[in-house]
């Protein structure tokens, strides 16, 4: 009997796909996976493509979600270092980097890996919180609030233990979500909060009433230095006045009729300068000279 050759390609395509199902598989990029043989895992798979593996029951695969997964703590209270209550919350970031180990500590399961987590990151949490005092979280003028330091003390810390552990898992990120304070010591909060404040007004008066005082002591100086420096011109001024009037007295006692002629024209030289009409009292000095002329004409 002679057999169809469609049918026989048939088949031997159907044993290729048969074959590739028993013996091949994928990993996506989005995932990784873990090869057990017998029940034990053997191998790691981080990189996405085909794979060969030997049929069930000798070997299977496990595959896993690659990106990083969230979940966050529930709002717990804690103990501070100064003995006040401090409510928090954190949110974490992992994913697993080695499916080989991750797979015997939690059978596989995303969710039981969680739960164990969950729990290493409350305890870490409450540790840290009782080494750092309220006013690091809590403050009224802003300065003594670290989080970003009290946050990445937090992840360092779960990381080594997740890590000493060999969980087969890496902590990406762990951040402080929400605060809050139970209604006991809100009062004392409060207060101390105000007290913080009125520390800090008090400071900014000082500063400000110094500062005003440092203002106050410079113009003083500054003025005394300009004081001084006028009396100083002044002086000079005067003794240059006095120097020319000194050589004047000399010429007068010399001559005193010249003297005061000449004196008297330059104060009528002074006070005919420019466009203007004098009206004057010809026997009152220095316009008296006009009436010394007026004379002399009439009798020449």
């Amino acid at each position: 009997m002679k057999r169809n050759p469609l049918t026989l390609a048939i088949g031997i395509l159907l044993m290729i796909i048969f074959a590739l199902l028993l013996f091949t598989f994928q990993v996506r990029t989005t995932q990784v996976a873990v090869v057990t043989t017998f029940g034990k895992p053997t191998r790691d798979i981080l990189e996405p493509g085909p794979y060969l593996k030997w049929p069930w029951p000798v070997q299977k695969v496990y595959w896993f979600e690659k990106p990083v997964q969230n979940f966050e703590d529930k709002f717990a209270e804690d103990l501070t270092a100064d003995n006040n209550n401090l409510l928090t919350m954190v949110y974490v970031g992992w994913r697993i980097t080695e499916p080989k180990s991750f797979f015997p500590k939690f059978g596989g399961s995303v969710p039981e890996a969680e739960k164990i987590l969950q729990g290493l990151v409350r305890s870490t949490k409450s540790a840290i919180v009782g080494k750092h005092p309220l006013s690091d979280f809590v403050s009224a003028t802003g300065e003594g609030r670290n989080f970003a330091a009290i946050e990445n003390e937090m992840l360092s810390a779960v990381q080594a233990e997740v890590r000493a552990r060999q969980y087969g898992i890496e902590v990406e990120f762990l951040g402080i979500k929400k605060l809050g304070l139970p209604e006991g010591v809100t009062q004392s909060v409060f207060e101390r909060m105000t007290s913080e404040r009125q520390v800090l007004i008090s400071k900014s008066q000082f500063e400000g009433e110094a500062e005003a005082q440092r203002i106050r002591s410079e113009a003083d100086r500054k003025a005394a230095e300009m004081l001084a420096a006028a009396r100083g011109q002044a002086t000079q001024i005067r003794g240059k006045g006095e120097a020319e009037a000194a050589k004047y007295l000399t010429v007068f006692q010399q001559n005193p009729e010249l003297a005061s002629f000449l004196i008297r024209l330059r104060a009528l030289e002074e006070s005919s300068k420019g466009s203007s009409t004098l009206i004057f009292d010809q026997h009152m000095p220095p316009f008296d000279l006009f009436g010394g002329i007026s004379t002399n004409l009439t009798t020449h």
